[in-house]
């Protein structure tokens, strides 16, 4: 994805990554060593590495990673793109705030597309241009809730845009309604040191949320009682041992957790997941 303009400005992070060492960080190094087995005679620091090294791998295995370069571009229209993040297995009982599809929706310029009605409620941010939807114009960072689960989705641009849509069933029936929440408007609340959060839309428990966090900003061991899903709008983030960059986007289940989320860069993120962290606390 393009560079973007970001809500206000974001610190240049004091040790940036080493660009070498890059590929050893799209993935957690536990992906390459997951099978090996621990051998006493080695000594008890390589033993203590080699469980580090299998407890990362088990606990990436659990989170669903999506990475838009390797997803596969479906043509929906003429000048219509979709690449799919997540979809939910069909005949399965859902988890806690499980999405049933979450896509990247591209429309070049001056195109005009209809996304049929899915049985699902829609939500809506715009990642890059603008659109006009169901003839509401919205513009960067700028999000939308459609409830009405039985209606279409006309969808419009003349300079072209790019569109996160994830779609899901409440576990509550909620009033067939629009909310839009528009970026110019919204404001930055603080979160945490370093981090402002804006409530996007909650319900039930559950929210989605725009963050914006500072170099070396972090939230600490975490776990989530809906599904969490992160994707990057800006910047780069550790979600323990996995390294997320813009465009990345993350599910974690419901009854997982965190231990490290933690950026070097300042990020941006759009989260889907747990209104109120549920923060564990540290061993003594």
């Amino acid at each position: 994805m393009p560079s973007r303009p970001l809500p206000y400005r974001i610190d240049t992070a004091p040790d940036p990554v080493d660009r070498e060492l890059e590929p050893l960080l799209g993935e957690p190094i536990a992906n390459a060593c997951a099978d090996s087995s621990i051998d006493d005679a080695v000594g008890p620091m390589r033993a203590r590495l080699l469980r580090r090294v299998e407890e990362s791998a088990a606990a990436s295995r659990r989170m669903f990673t999506a990475r838009p370069h390797r997803m596969t571009t479906e043509q929906l229209a003429p000048g219509v793109f979709a690449r799919t993040l997540y979809t939910a297995r069909e005949n399965q009982a859902r988890r806690p705030g499980e999405p049933v599809r979450v896509r990247l929706v591209e429309l070049r310029a001056h195109t005009r597309h209809t996304i049929p009605a899915a049985g699902c409620n829609r939500e809506w941010l715009v990642l890059d241009g603008s659109v006009r939807l169901d003839g509401e114009h919205l513009r960067l960072r700028d999000y939308r809730l459609d409830s009405d689960a039985n209606a279409a989705s006309l969808l419009e641009s003349d300079e072209g845009a790019t569109l996160f849509l994830r779609e899901c069933h409440l576990q509550q029936a909620v009033p067939a309604r629009t909310i839009t929440v528009r970026d110019a408007d919204a404001g930055w609340p603080e979160f945490a040191p370093g981090i402002c959060r804006r409530v996007l839309w909650q319900h039930e428990g559950q929210a989605a949320m725009l963050y914006c966090a500072q170099a070396g900003a972090s939230i600490p061991l975490h776990s989530h009682g809906h599904d969490e899903e992160c994707l990057m709008v800006h910047g780069e983030l550790f979600l323990d041992d996995l390294l997320l960059r813009q465009g990345d986007y993350q599910l974690a289940p419901a009854g997982s957790s965190h231990h490290t989320t933690a950026t070097d860069t300042g990020v941006v993120i759009y989260a889907h997941g747990d209104l109120d962290l549920q923060f564990i606390p540290a061993p003594a």
